[in-house]
């Protein structure tokens, strides 16, 4: 699956989502888009899931129009190490989520 790293979630995450094409915002140039700009990027450069810690996205977002899926990481905050536990369960989401679909992840 195609994916994209949000900003706020550390870079080095990509290393605990192996078996997927993982890029992060900035790697891409988007730096600084709006949820709804970077979505619409997103589903035009082909991504299917974005890793996020933002828990407004469902409700300010329409993924279901982009096409895009979303993992919410919900920890106590976004180190690193507050993040990696939620890594199993995020790949397995990844494994069956369908466009549209969000998916958040609680430590």
């Amino acid at each position: 699956m195609r994916v994209l790293i949000d900003e706020c979630v550390p870079r080095r995450i990509l290393g605990h989502l192996p078996g997927h094409d993982v890029h992060t915002v900035p790697d891409m140039g988007w730096s600084g888009k709006k949820d709804g700009e970077l979505l619409r990027l997103m589903s035009g450069q082909g991504f299917e899931a974005l890793v996020a810690v933002d828990r407004g996205i469902q409700r300010q977002q329409n993924l279901q129009a982009t096409g895009v899926a979303a993992i919410v990481l919900v920890a106590t905050s976004n180190r690193l190490a507050n993040l990696v536990p939620l890594m199993p369960a995020a790949l397995t989401a990844l494994g069956t989520m369908m466009p549209g679909d969000v998916v958040e992840l609680t430590v």
